[in-house]
C-alpha cells in the first residue's frame, strides 16, 4: 500500500515550497535555515487539488518571468497571503500573477550585494514592471470602479498608494545603490509594496469583483493586457529624491 504524504506537520515555509516547481532541480531545498528532501516537495505538489493546482502554477508562471533575469538567484518568497483570485481566467488572475512575479523580483534584489550589474538590471524590471502594471490596472479596473460610488474609495485608495510607490521608486533610482542605506530604504519600498497588494487580492479586488459581470472580468484582462505591453514599452525612469518618505 502507498504511503500518503501529509505537509501538515511541516514548517509552513516548507509547506509553500510545492508552489515553485523551479526548484525542484536541487536534490536539497534550504529555506529559511530548514532543510528538505525536493522530493518529498514533489510528492506533496502531485497530491493538491485541481483548484491548488492551478493556483500553484500560476504562482510559479510569475515566479519564473521574475527568474529568467537572473536563475542563479535564490527566491526567498515565504509564505504569500491567499487569495481567491489567484489561477482565475479574469482581470484578478492576471493582476496577481503579477503581483507574484513582483514578490519574487524585490526577493532577488535583496539577495543581490552592491551596484552589481545584477542588482540595476533587476531594479530597472521592477521600475518598468511596478510603473507598466500600476499605469494598466488604473486604466483597465480603477477607472470602471471610480464610476460605482460604492467601490470609489478603493479605487482612490489603490490609486493614491500607486503614487507613493512611485515615488519611492523614483527615490532609489536617484541614490546610490553601492550603499547600505539604498538597501534599507529599498527594503521600505519592499514592505510598502506587499502590503499594497496584500489590500489589493484580500480586500479591494473582492469589492470590485461584486460590481463587475463576468463578461466585463474577462474583457478588462484583455485591456489590462495590452495596455501594460503599451505602458511598459513607454516608460520613464525618474530619479528624485524623497526624504519625506522615510
Amino acid at each position: 500500500m502507498e504511503t500518503r504524504l501529509s505537509t501538515s506537520r511541516l514548517p509552513a515555509p516548507i509547506r509553500n515550497l510545492w508552489s515553485l516547481p523551479a526548484l525542484y532541480d536541487q536534490e536539497q531545498i534550504s529555506f529559511g535555515g530548514a532543510h528538505i528532501s525536493a522530493e518529498l516537495v514533489k510528492r506533496a505538489h502531485n497530491m493538491t487539488t485541481p483548484k491548488r493546482a492551478k493556483e500553484r502554477d500560476a504562482k510559479a508562471r510569475g515566479v519564473a518571468k521574475a527568474r529568467r533575469l537572473s536563475p542563479e538567484l535564490i527566491v526567498r518568497l515565504g509564505s504569500t497571503p491567499r487569495t481567491s483570485f489567484r489561477g482565475n481566467p479574469d482581470i484578478f488572475g492576471r493582476l496577481v500573477e503579477d503581483h507574484d512575479r513582483h514578490r519574487a523580483l524585490l526577493a532577488m534584489i535583496q539577495e543581490t550585494q552592491g551596484r552589481s550589474e545584477q542588482r540595476e538590471t533587476l531594479f530597472l524590471e521592477l521600475t518598468r514592471e511596478l510603473k507598466a502594471h500600476a499605469a494598466a490596472e488604473e486604466q483597465a479596473l480603477w477607472s470602471s470602479v471610480l464610476r460605482d460610488p460604492k467601490t470609489t474609495d478603493d479605487a482612490r485608495h489603490a490609486i493614491a498608494e500607486h503614487k507613493e510607490i512611485d515615488d519611492f521608486l523614483a527615490d532609489l533610482a536617484a541614490r546610490d545603490m553601492a550603499s547600505s542605506a539604498w538597501l534599507r530604504r529599498f527594503a521600505k519600498l519592499k514592505e510598502k509594496y506587499l502590503h499594497h497588494i496584500r489590500e489589493e487580492e484580500q480586500e479591494q479586488f473582492v469589492g470590485a469583483e461584486k460590481r463587475l459581470s463576468a463578461g466585463d472580468l474577462r474583457h478588462l484582462r484583455a485591456v489590462f493586457a495590452e495596455r501594460k505591453r503599451q505602458e511598459k514599452a513607454e516608460v520613464e525612469i525618474k530619479r528624485k529624491r524623497k526624504p519625506s518618505l522615510y
